[in-house]
C-alpha cells in the first residue's frame, strides 16, 4: 500500500475543437510566463496556444502549463453530466497544472494535474452540497479517496494485461464499464468516475475541513485499499459488485440492508416485484426536503423521485429509442423480460423481444443506456404493458427503485444516517462490511 500522497491526472475536457480560458496568475507555457485570457486551437496537426492579444506562444502536439504560487486556471464550456439528464456546460476553475493534448482525430483533451487531497476537496463539493452534515462529508472523503487510490494501484499491477469488459454473442451483448476506458489520464471529471469540478464548487470551508480531518485515511480490507464504490440511492438494498461489473466476489461490496431493520437480499422475481412496487423502510427512503437540499448539488435537486420512480413509453417511442441507442432494429416491440437480477433487484440480463430480432442485453448500465435518452435511474424495475386490440403492446410502463448502480455507499442513505447522528466510522462500517479504516500518510 502507498505511504505518500499521489499526484493524479484528471481529464476535464475531451473532444474539444477549441478551448478558451484564463490564467488567474502566472503559468509557465513552454518557457514563457503567461497570465490572463488564452485560446488553444487545433491547426495543421498541431496545438496552437495564443494569448489575449492573439500572439502565438506555443505550437506542438502536447503542452504542459505549469502554475506558479497559487495561480489557477479557468476554462469555459466544461461539460458536466455527460449523456445524463442533467447535462450542461459550466465555467470552471482549477488548481494545479494544466495539460493540453492533441488527439489523432484533431480534437483537444484537457488534463488537470493535481494532488489527491486537492482533488478530493473538489470531489466532495461536486458530489455533495458543501452544507451536507460533516460526518457525511468525512465518510464520502474516505470512500472517494479509497476508490481512487485502489484504482491507481490496480492499474499499476495490471499494466499490459488485457481487461475483459464485454461478452458479445449473436443475440446477447453484456457490457460493463470501468475507469480503465481512459488512456492518457487517470480519471475523468464526470459521473463515469467521480464528479470533479475544480475549485468552482468549493463554496464552503467545510469540505476542506472534512478532507483535512480524514487526510490519508483509507478503507482497508486484508491489507489492501478497498475499491469503495458509491451511488446516489440504493433503493433500500445495496447491490453486489459482480452484478454491475465483472463476475467477482468482493466481500465488502455485498448486499446490505440500508435500514435499521434487516431486509433480506432478493432471490426471486416475485420478491423483486414486491420490493420494487413497495415502499420499504430505508435510510434513503426520505422526502425530507431539508436533508436533500443540504446534500444534493443544485442540479441533482431536480431529481425528486429517486427512491421509487415510474417511466412510461409509447411502443413506437421505445422502438425508436432502442434503434438509436443500441443500433439494432427490433421491429415491433413485443416484450421486455428480466432474465437475471442482482440481490438488490437490479436487472443484469434483460431480454428484448421484437418482431425482427430478440436480444439479451446487460449489465445494468448498458440496460439503462438502451432504455433512456440519457440513463434510466437504475435497472431495478418491473415492466407493465398496456396492449391494443391487435395484441401488441401500446405502452410500456417501467416502475423502478433507486438511482445508480447501488454498489457500496448509498449517498442519500449515508446523508440520512449522518443527520440521525451516526459518525463517519459507523457509516463506513454499515456500507462496507468487514473493512476497517487505516491512515496511510500524514
Amino acid at each position: 500500500m502507498i505511504s505518500n500522497e499521489p499526484i493524479i491526472r484528471v481529464g476535464i475536457m475531451e473532444h474539444a475543437s477549441e478551448v478558451h480560458g484564463m490564467f488567474n496568475g502566472p503559468f509557465d507555457v513552454g518557457g514563457v510566463l503567461c497570465n490572463g485570457e488564452f485560446r488553444v486551437r487545433s491547426e495543421r496537426e498541431n496545438l496552437v496556444f495564443s494569448d489575449a492579444t492573439g500572439k502565438i506562444i506555443f505550437t506542438g502536439a502536447a503542452l504542459d502549463c505549469l502554475h506558479a504560487d497559487d495561480a489557477t486556471c479557468t476554462l469555459d464550456n466544461v461539460t458536466i453530466g455527460i449523456h445524463f439528464h442533467w447535462e450542461r456546460r459550466e465555467r470552471q476553475t482549477f488548481q494545479g497544472d494544466v495539460r493540453f493534448v492533441l488527439r489523432n482525430d484533431g480534437t483537444i483533451t484537457v488534463i488537470n494535474i493535481v494532488s489527491v487531497e486537492e482533488y478530493l476537496a473538489s470531489v466532495i463539493s461536486s458530489e455533495m452540497s458543501a452544507e451536507a452534515p460533516m460526518e457525511l462529508l468525512k465518510a464520502h472523503a474516505i470512500t472517494s479517496r479509497s476508490w481512487l487510490v485502489a484504482m491507481l494501484e490496480r492499474e499499476q499491477r495490471n499494466v499490459g494485461v488485457a481487461s475483459l469488459r464485454s461478452i458479445e454473442l449473436d443475440q446477447e451483448i453484456i457490457r460493463w464499464y470501468n475507469r480503465e476506458d481512459h488512456d492518457i489520464f487517470d480519471v475523468c471529471a464526470d459521473d463515469h468516475c467521480q464528479r470533479y469540478q475544480g475549485i468552482t464548487k468549493i463554496l464552503s470551508a467545510r469540505a476542506v475541513e472534512a478532507i483535512d480531518a480524514t487526510r490519508g485515511t483509507f478503507l482497508v480490507f486484508r491489507d489492501e485499499i478497498c475499491d469503495a464504490r458509491f451511488s446516489k440511492a440504493c433503493g433500500g438494498l445495496s447491490e453486489e459488485f459482480e452484478y454491475a461489473w465483472e463476475k467477482k466476489k468482493i466481500p465488502y461490496l455485498t448486499t446490505i440492508s440500508d435500514a435499521e431493520i434487516q431486509h433480506s437480499p432478493l432471490t426471486s422475481e416475485r420478491q423483486a416485484e414486491e420490493w420494487i412496487l413497495g415502499s420499504p423502510e430505508a435510510y434513503c427512503n426520505t422526502t425530507d426536503g431539508k436533508i436533500l437540499k443540504q446534500i444534493l448539488p443544485s442540479f441533482d435537486q431536480e431529481t425528486t423521485d429517486f427512491f421509487r420512480w415510474t417511466v412510461e413509453y409509447r411502443r413506437e417511442e421505445l422502438e425508436e429509442l432502442l434503434r438509436t441507442k443500441s443500433g439494432y432494429d427490433f421491429g415491433s416491440l413485443k416484450n421486455l423480460v428480466p432474465l437475471q437480477r442482482g440481490t438488490s433487484g437490479r436487472i443484469y440480463r434483460l431480454r428484448i423481444e421484437g418482431s425482427k430480432i430478440t436480444m439479451v442485453v446487460g449489465k445494468e448500465l448498458e440496460i439503462r443506456r438502451w432504455l433512456s435518452k440519457s440513463h434510466l435511474y437504475s435497472s431495478a424495475f418491473v415492466v407493465e404493458m398496456e396492449r391494443g386490440s391487435d395484441g401488441l403492446p401500446q405502452r410500456f410502463i417501467l416502475r423502478g427503485a433507486g438511482w445508480g448502480h447501488g454498489v457500496g455507499l448509498c449517498q442519500i442513505g449515508a446523508a440520512v444516517m449522518a443527520a440521525k447522528g451516526f459518525k463517519a466510522e459507523e457509516i463506513m462500517r454499515h456500507y462496507f462490511k468487514g473493512a476497517e479504516l487505516k491512515k496511510l500518510y500524514s
